[in-house]
C-alpha cells in the first residue's frame, strides 16, 4: 500500500492511477489518511468491486448463508441426484432471445 500527499497526486493523477491498478494508494492530507484510490485492471475487475460493495448482493448473500445455516437448501454435490428432481431446472436466455427467438435450456 503506497502513501501519497493529496497535493503531490494532483499534479500527477493518471501516474497514480496505474500505480493503483496494482495496489491500494492510500490518500493523505495535512499527513493523515483521507481516501484511498483503488484501481482496476480490467473490465472484470471493475463489475467484480461493484459486485463485492453492491448492498443489496450483500444482502442476498448473508440471507442465503442464514437459510443453508437453518438447514434450508441444497448442497451442490446433491444436485441431480435421486430426489431432488423436484426442483425446476434453471431457465436461461441463449444468445437468440435479443434476435427475436425465443430459446430456454
Amino acid at each position: 500500500m503506497k502513501r501519497v500527499a493529496l497535493s503531490e497526486m494532483k499534479d500527477d493523477l493518471s501516474r497514480y492511477l496505474r500505480i493503483a491498478e496494482k495496489e491500494e494508494v492510500v490518500i493523505t492530507r495535512h499527513g493523515k489518511p483521507a481516501g484511498v484510490l483503488i484501481g482496476f485492471e480490467s473490465e472484470e475487475d471493475w463489475f467484480e468491486y461493484r459486485l463485492e460493495n453492491d448492498p443489496r448482493f450483500l444482502k442476498r448473500i448473508e440471507s442465503a448463508r442464514a437459510s443453508l445455516q437453518a438447514g434450508k437448501g441444497i448442497r451442490m454435490e446433491d444436485l441431480g441426484r435421486k430426489g431432488t428432481s423436484h426442483i425446476p431446472p434453471v431457465k436461461r436466455k441463449s444468445a437468440m432471445t435479443e434476435k427475436g427467438i425465443e430459446s430456454t435450456r
